[in-house]
């Protein structure tokens, strides 16, 4: 079953590409970063966390092996597919509604940065319906300065090469990024939509959606600790 392509996003390669331009077999090549580090350190052990956005699973399964209970959320069946050991649920972010609480709700990708404001308050609506009253959420939010000095690349372990070409403002403080994945048998684009926010910018945001920063996690200040209020 495909999905209609959101206005604005795109994606280019082999494989399914799902409404916001990723690519499925993509994703699944990418390698681990750190996150399950960064949200493990940042949340008790053994804990019930749904995840938002789950793609593939590269965050989804080290937290099974770390011992969390995670329920992975995604609207893309072929990204689904690819999870295993753990309970999966199709659905937007934003449409979310499992009348349950969970000690932590884990929205990473930026996702939170999507240039769509009434998406972004409606993700971060599910954060706070789906959160325990004293639990946690962690959110991965843009780092500074990541649209200057383009192009740049990233070389991965396996030398495979993420470029990000360009990013141009298209209005109401929305920028368009395309990126390029370049590995020995394939090559993908992704050119996807981002509001950048300033720190107090994402604060408020949260604050309207009844959460408040207890905590950034890295020094870059892209992974943050979020309780409900």
């Amino acid at each position: 079953m495909s999905l209609e392509m959101r206005a604005g996003y795109e994606g280019t390669g082999p494989g399914a590409i799902t409404p916001d331009g990723c690519a499925v077999e993509l994703y699944a090549r990418l390698p681990v970063e750190g996150e399950p580090e960064i949200v493990a350190g940042a949340v008790p052990a053994g804990a019930t966390v749904l995840e938002l956005g789950c793609g593939v699973g590269r965050v989804t399964h080290p937290l099974v092996e770390r011992g969390f209970t995670v329920t992975a959320v995604d609207e893309s069946p072929q990204m689904l597919e690819r999870v295993r050991g753990t309970r999966t649920v199709r659905s937007t972010i934003e449409g979310l509604d499992l009348g349950e609480r969970f000690d932590v709700v884990l929205l990473g990708s930026i996702l939170v940065n999507t240039g769509d404001a009434a998406v972004r308050r409606g993700m971060l609506d599910a954060c706070r319906r789906h959160v325990a009253d004293d639990g946690r959420v962690v959110i991965q939010r843009e780092r500074e300065g990541v649209h200057a000095d383009l192009p740049r690349e990233h070389v991965l372990p396996d030398g495979a090469v993420i470029r990000k070409l360009s990013s141009e403002p298209v209005g109401d403080g929305v920028r368009s990024v395309t990126v390029e994945y370049v590995f020995p048998d394939a090559v993908w684009t992704q050119t996807y939509r981002v509001r950048p926010m300033t720190v107090a910018e994402f604060e408020q945001a949260l604050a309207e959606a009844g959460l408040q920063v207890d905590r950034y996690l890295t020094e870059d200040g892209s992974w943050v600790r979020a309780l409900p209020v």
